[in-house]
């Protein structure tokens, strides 16, 4: 299957990792790859950048297909050294880069001189054009059911794919909702070029996350996420546990005089941490998308791609050509 994203990063299949923290080590990342996929590191869940070049040198012994690097600009009073961050991406030769989170803009110069392609996370259709208008290379369209940070917007894929087709020029994935066969095929169906998946790719044997984890998501189902910190404008989508009824409730009572420092030890990176690898899976929120009502079991990330694969060939020249009959 030939999309303009399969041709522009070099993949065989339109399917993405998406970068996700604590998870998005070397093991996920060379697995997708492998499979045909692009897969991600994730920058920011190494601790330097020191760390994240070594986690790229045991990637690429991992796998000799491509994949890139996922690197979050946050909103943060002291940032991470983002510039080290991506001497670290250039140095150890990764040609894939994906953003997320603020504005990438003043990143890009340095990105793009290096012959770096960067494809941008985006949660609205006028993110996505400002994203185009920029020099990103390539969007991920995320709807109001992915896990994480779905926006304020609200907007479900059914109408953001086909609104950003209207107006990119650009090769842009749908993220959100994606699990199988029939996602691939309706994201195409609705105008974008493959689909990016991180909930999916969790629960697979190839995740380097806790079994308590991957449990969790078969246990869920459509109605197990809920979304925190609306109060703040940072929404996110997370597995409904323990933490997530106790932000709701300070979110509750604090009203308009909510601070992050209220929910910090709920939502820490260190906390988070504790539930991915240490399977406390009420020690904090966790992102989660609505996706997981639709997963059944923890194949291996190449029997998942393959399945999908598949799954969207018998769609398109079984089902879909015999109602044209």
């Amino acid at each position: 299957m030939k999309t303009r994203f399969t041709e522009a990063f070099g993949v065989r299949h339109p399917i993405m990792q998406g970068g996700m923290n604590h998870v998005g080590y070397a093991e996920l990342a060379s697995a997708v790859s492998n499979a045909g996929g692009l897969g991600v590191l994730t920058a920011l869940t190494q601790p330097t950048p020191a760390d994240l070049a070594r986690e790229i040198r045991r990637c690429r012994a991992m796998t000799l297909q491509p994949f890139g690097v996922n690197l979050t600009f946050l909103p943060s009073f002291k940032p991470p050294p983002y510039m080290d961050y991506i001497a670290a991406i250039i140095d150890e030769g990764v040609t894939i880069v994906e953003t997320a989170g603020r504005n990438p803009e003043a990143y890009l110069s340095v990105l793009k001189q290096a012959g770096v392609r960067v494809i941008h996370k985006c949660t609205s259709v006028r993110h996505a054009e400002k994203a185009q208008a920029i020099g990103c290379d390539a969007v991920s369209v995320d709807g109001f059911e992915c896990a994480g940070h779905p926006g304020e917007d609200d907007v479900p894929n059914f109408i953001l794919l086909p609104r950003a087709a209207e107006v990119l020029r650009i090769p842009f994935l749908a993220s959100g909702g994606m699990a199988g066969g029939s996602s691939l095929v309706a994201a195409l169906a609705l105008g974008a070029d493959g689909i990016n998946m991180g909930t999916r790719f969790l629960a697979t044997m190839d995740a380097p996350v806790h079994a308590n984890v991957k449990q969790a998501l078969l246990d869920a189902d459509e109605r197990s996420t809920t979304l925190v910190m609306r109060s703040l404008r940072n929404t996110e989508r997370v597995l409904r546990n323990t933490a997530s009824t106790a932000i709701q409730q300070i979110e509750t009572q604090k009203g308009d005089t909510i601070n992050i420092s209220d929910i910090r030890h709920l939502v820490a990176g260190a906390a988070n941490r504790s539930v991915i690898q240490d399977g406390e899976m009420d020690a904090a929120v966790w992102s989660c998308g609505m996706v997981a009502g639709l997963i059944h079991d923890i194949p291996t990330v190449a029997e998942l791609i393959d399945r999908i694969m598949v799954e969207a060939a018998e769609i398109i020249r079984g089902k879909l050509a015999e109602t044209l009959q």
